[in-house]
């Protein structure tokens, strides 16, 4: 391994490291615009600007290898004075829309001018090159070409990651600047993350456009809910609503990309929200107190197993739950109530559609957690459905939102040969409107847990900010319905759930969050 020198800290590094990437091994700061470590190195930028020893001239930090004895020095006059200069042209013909650009907060541009530059600009008004402005390309993004830097990761990404090479470097000199070509608009799966990339305003979401300033939004960690995929992301909140999700580094799942659809899917968790219990009495739909609903759907559930015996109680399971409302839902079935009747509903509305890069054929992000635990899928799904069709159903708790891929109609039909219909969910739907007792529970972004994607790796998801209204996390919910079922559980939690699962169930044996970490154990 190579040992070097920068700024009088000595560091090794491994064969082929770059200087920049050395710095960060000690702390060490180098600006840049081009770089970005998912994508070649096309040293454009010309921020990255270092000392040397030995060398004639300044060097670009991202793409010079580390060779052992090197003597790097990054704070220099001489540094710094290229680095203004760099900025400097960057500057010229750069509006000055901060104010309203949605860039501003975690601008590349603005970030680094206020470090480096503060300087007053030596070129006339009049004579900067003005280029078009809003423009939609297609997908989720806008293009503003004079904020552009021409740093060319958005060229390089749709090169190199997706492989569908839509935008282009156009002219030469100062009017320079990327397009796509005429009738030919951002036509893949993961157009958001060119706004992720862009270190300044030129490419912006237009889901995110004008709706908050990012100093304004907290953040926290979480699992993408899109697909059996699993990848990771940050949520950005302000109150209790959930502004937008950007991927988060996990090199074993997502990388630092996310798709389209996935990053949408946060719109669920906001809209059309169940946030108070529903009891349907005599065909009306009326706000309920927890302490006396709970407590009559277990009679309800209870007495239906008893009076036409156990086979007459079905539930639900979703592969939208975690895997430890999962272990406890199925305590609940077979266990509290001695049904044979569950399963989960494997399927959902846009199951198929996959690619070969991110995107799973699987619309739910813990099927393979439904399956590890034995609840039932696929055949037994079907002639559960059936059961209830046929009318051979007097209760059943159902846990989601959805049944299957059944239309509303398909839904509300099916539901009405069910006397007794228990729903835990999120949101307003087809159960919702035909359910006689609705429990409202948290979204992702309101619990925490644990979600086992298609490959077998456990991921923990967590809480940003508490419940919303009077809904409950579904684990409260279910711990509070099984004890009064006779189940006289202790738990207190999804941590002292999951120690409960992991002591009990062999594919999860030794494993605790603690083990789970960041980035996820594979079973």
């Amino acid at each position: 391994m190579p040992t070097l020198t920068i700024n009088g800290m000595a560091v090794d590094v491994p064969q082929g490291t770059t200087i920049l990437n050395a710095a960060k091994e000690v702390g060490v700061e180098i600006p840049h615009y081009c770089y970005h470590p998912m994508l070649s190195i096309a040293g454009n930028c010309r921020m990255c600007l270092v000392e040397v020893e030995k060398f004639p001239k300044l060097q670009t930090a991202c793409s010079t290898v580390v060779t052992d004895g090197m003597i790097v020095r990054t704070e220099t006059e001489k540094v710094r004075k290229a680095v203004t200069g760099v900025l400097e042209l960057m500057l010229i013909h750069h509006p000055i829309d901060c104010p309203i650009c949605d860039q501003a907060g975690e601008c590349g541009l603005q970030n680094y001018y206020m470090k480096f530059g503060l300087h007053k600009s030596r070129y006339a008004l009049e004579d900067k090159v003005h280029k078009k402005k809003v423009q939609d390309i297609g997908g989720q993004i806008v293009l503003d070409a004079e904020r552009c830097i021409l740093c060319s990761r958005c060229v390089r990404f749709l090169d190199e990651v997706t492989g569908t090479r839509e935008l282009h470097f156009f002219d030469r000199g100062d009017h320079s600047e990327i397009s796509i070509f005429p009738g030919r608009p951002l036509d893949n799966n993961y157009t958001g993350n060119l706004a992720d990339i862009c270190p300044v305003g030129a490419l912006t979401s237009k889901d995110f456009r004008f709706k908050c300033r990012v100093w304004f939004l907290k953040g926290f960690d979480s699992i993408c809910t899109g697909c059996s995929k699993g990848c990771n992301v940050d949520a950005h909140f302000k109150g209790d609503i959930l502004y937008r999700l950007k991927p988060r580094w996990n090199d074993a799942v997502n990388q630092a990309w996310m798709c389209d659809f996935g990053r949408l899917t946060y719109k669920a968790m906001n809209e059309a929200r169940l946030l108070t219990p529903i009891v349907r009495v005599e065909g009306a739909r009326k706000a309920a107190a927890w302490g006396s609903l709970l407590p009559q759907v277990a009679y309800r559930l209870k007495e239906a197993a008893e009076k036409g015996g156990p086979d007459r109680v079905a539930v639900i399971a979703s592969p939208q739950s975690s895997n430890e409302e999962l272990y406890l839902l199925r305590r609940i079935a077979t266990k509290l109530l001695g049904t044979r009747n569950l399963a989960f509903t494997h399927r959902v509305a846009g199951d198929g559609f996959a690619d070969d890069f991110l995107i799973q054929p699987d619309k739910n992000p813990n099927s393979r957690g439904a399956r590890l635990l034995g609840i039932p899928f696929g055949a037994a799904f079907d002639a559960l459905v059936a059961a209830i069709a046929g009318g051979g159903i007097d209760a059943l708790l159902l846990v989601g939102n959805v049944v299957g891929a059944l239309s509303e109609e398909e839904t509300a039909a099916l539901l009405a040969k069910v006397p007794v219909v228990v729903q835990v969910g999120t949101n307003e739907g087809p159960v919702s409107k035909a359910a006689t007792a609705v429990l409202p529970s948290a979204s992702v972004a309101e619990r925490g847990g644990t979600f086992t994607n298609h490959a077998g790796r456990v991921q923990r998801f967590r809480p940003g900010f508490p419940a919303r209204g009077k809904a409950k996390n579904p684990i409260e919910i279910l711990v509070e319905l099984g004890n009064r079922l006779g189940a006289g559980w202790t738990f207190d939690g999804e941590a002292s759930v999951f120690r409960a699962l992991a002591e009990t169930e062999a594919p999860f044996s030794g494993m605790t969050y603690e083990s789970i970490g960041m980035f996820g154990q594979e079973i």
